[in-house]
């Protein structure tokens, strides 16, 4: 299911390995951080921050900062890790990326309730991930801007096609325009990567806010 994406992330991991490079990082050095951390916004930033000596509180707030949404991320898939040991809880999530999520979560309302869907497309992806950061690597001179051929929206395109496939509910129509406003504005006025939290945050907020009033009506 995930083989079609998992070619996008393969262009995406070259371009990371080239970028790797190009900031003078050691070989083992990007492949471990593809390996171990696996997260392309977050690796991304750490080359912009990348110099000698390590600024280490700025690359943990970053990283941080980037990846705070996959704290609700995970809880909306915590109905279905819950029966599972804790080891396999993070076991499982340690694979888990916007796409693996947004797919195995349509599969979820769809009534598949068997984890290896979500643990198989994060395995999937990673290993297209830190193939194509060796491939990077090995020929420097790969794709360099990946913007240019537009592989840098592949990702939110899939993303859309799950959430809209999935059979949405009208009433998420409002934290997704709350998320989406607040993650602009926040695009444009504050610093750099603070969008994905505020937008998480506004959305998930509204969410909450929204499913509440609705209970009280339907109790009146």
């Amino acid at each position: 299911m995930m083989l079609p994406l998992a070619a996008f992330t393969v262009a995406f991991g070259v371009a990371f390995g080239v970028a790797a490079t190009h900031r003078g990082l050691a070989d083992w050095e990007a492949m471990l951080m593809s390996v171990f951390m696996f997260a392309a916004p977050s690796q991304f930033a750490a080359l912009e921050l990348w110099q000698s000596p390590l600024p280490l509180l700025a690359l943990a707030a970053t990283t941080l900062t980037i990846h705070t949404r996959h704290v609700l991320m995970s809880a909306a898939l915590y109905p279905w890790l819950y029966p599972l040991p804790r080891r396999q809880q993070f076991a499982t999530v340690g694979f888990l990326t916007d796409s693996s999520w947004a797919m195995a979560l349509g599969e979820y309302q769809r009534g598949e309730r068997n984890v290896g869907v979500l643990l198989g497309g994060g395995i999937a992806l990673w290993s297209a991930w830190v193939v194509g950061t060796a491939i990077g690597l090995e020929f420097g001179g790969g794709i360099t801007a990946p913007e240019r051929f537009g592989l840098d929206v592949i990702m939110m395109c899939f993303l859309l096609v799950i959430i809209v496939g999935s059979s949405p509910r009208a009433a998420m129509c409002l934290p997704w325009a709350a998320a989406a406003v607040s993650a602009l504005l926040a695009y444009w006025w504050l610093p750099a990567y603070l969008h994905v939290v505020v937008g998480a945050l506004t959305g998930g907020l509204v969410a909450v806010l929204a499913s509440g009033k609705e209970r009280q009506e339907v109790g009146q």
